[in-house]
């Protein structure tokens, strides 16, 4: 039996990486589009365009607008002068928001008063809004609070918002501390359901097509006169992928670590174990592509059917929660979702078995039924 199957494993090697484009498609384009989507998939808002209107003209309002420059986060693109010019602006997307400084605003400052300042956010981007109107509300509050430690004068400062995010009164003090992503990088969050993603898709096509390859060119028929039974067909046929996505999985991590610095703090034994349980998931959907299409482009069709369901319910940007009941419902039935877990607790929590089990035992659970479901096709298909 394992030489039969050892010979398939170095039939499909051969035919795998006999052809350098062949070789350059294993291994390649999971590094590119790490990268890409890497870079692209972002909720970061590093540098927001906003359009300042100052009605007050007084020291203190132009250290306000200093303190809104020094912060980083904000970009002056624009002088208003009047509140036509802010919805000029704000109707073009010249800028993300506008902050209005109200005439008594240095008055109220000086009398121990509540001042006012005005930000209108553009709300077409729900979370660029709800970012810019965050940002927005630190800045006042660490501008109030300076103000506020001088005896003499103790006002506070509110910020009214428009179209992003709700008003916010300050000097309020939290202590707020960030665990496991102290810095808020959406990109240390993505990454790794980006390679969850880039891996569910490299090796379910893979599979799918290397089996429709072999009916195209009419080979699987001679390989089913053989004494080569189905099992060892299989295995012979999923288990160089199954090596390749391994591979995969090593040089996506690594790209994470040094092109992303994404924070490992787990056990990378671990990863790589809980990836080949997700593997058998994969190539089991691989493998069932295979027994019901015809052609190559079929299974690509078809793979589609598993890939953007999957992706849109793994939790990969949309919180399951805020799903309907139902829809929540039905995730649960994707391993996608148990693998994107495994892999952000593992690099950014450091979780490890006893945190992880229920997802490992789902993922073994779904991988062995997907796989043997699968199989059992796959063998009626061939007798």
């Amino acid at each position: 039996m394992f030489e039969r199957i050892l010979v398939i494993l170095r039939k499909e090697f051969i035919q795998m990486f006999r052809d350098p484009q062949m070789r350059a498609l294993l291994f390649v384009p999971p590094l590119i589009q790490l990268i890409i989507f890497g870079y692209a998939v972002t909720l970061d808002v590093d540098h927001a365009r906003i359009a300042w209107m100052d009605m007050s003209r007084t020291p203190e309002s132009r250290a306000l607008m200093q303190r809104f420059v020094g912060s980083g986060r904000f970009d002056v693109a624009a002088i208003a002068e009047s509140e036509d010019d802010i919805q000029r602006l704000l109707d073009r997307s010249e800028v993300h928001a506008a902050v209005a400084v109200l005439p008594d605003f240095a008055r109220n400052i000086a009398r121990g008063r509540t001042a006012q300042v005005q930000v209108l956010v553009d709300g077409t981007n729900s979370n660029t809004a709800t970012l810019i109107s965050a940002y927005a509300a630190g800045v006042v509050a660490a501008f109030s609070e300076d103000i506020a430690k001088n005896p003499l004068r103790r006002p506070s400062i509110q910020v009214v918002m428009r179209g992003g995010g709700s008003g916010f009164s300050a000097p309020v003090e939290a202590d707020t501390r960030v665990w496991f992503n102290p810095d808020l990088r959406s990109r240390n969050y993505f990454v790794p359901g980006v390679a969850a993603n880039i891996l569910l898709i490299i090796t379910l096509i893979l599979t799918a097509q290397a089996i429709i390859r072999e009916k195209e060119l009419g080979t699987l028929e001679q390989l089913m006169v053989t004494p080569m039974r189905p099992i060892e067909l299989m295995l012979g046929k999923t288990l160089p992928f199954a090596l390749v996505g391994m591979v995969n999985t090593l040089l996506i991590t690594g790209g994470a670590l040094l092109i992303f610095r994404v924070p490992f703090r787990g056990n990378f034994l671990l990863l790589m174990f809980c990836a080949l349980l997700f593997l058998m998931t994969s190539l089991g959907y691989g493998l069932f592509l295979s027994t019901v299409s015809s052609t190559q482009q079929q299974a690509n069709m078809a793979s589609f059917f598993f890939i953007m369901p999957s992706f849109m319910l793994s939790g990969f940007i949309f919180p399951i929660s805020n799903m309907p009941l139902a829809i929540q419902y039905l995730s649960y039935l994707n391993p996608l979702l148990y693998f994107m877990k495994i892999l952000r607790g593992i690099f950014l929590k450091g979780s490890g078995v006893s945190v992880l089990w229920p997802q490992m035992l789902i993922l073994a659970f779904y991988g062995v039924v997907i796989l043997g479901l699968s199989a059992l096709r796959f063998r009626k298909k061939l007798d």
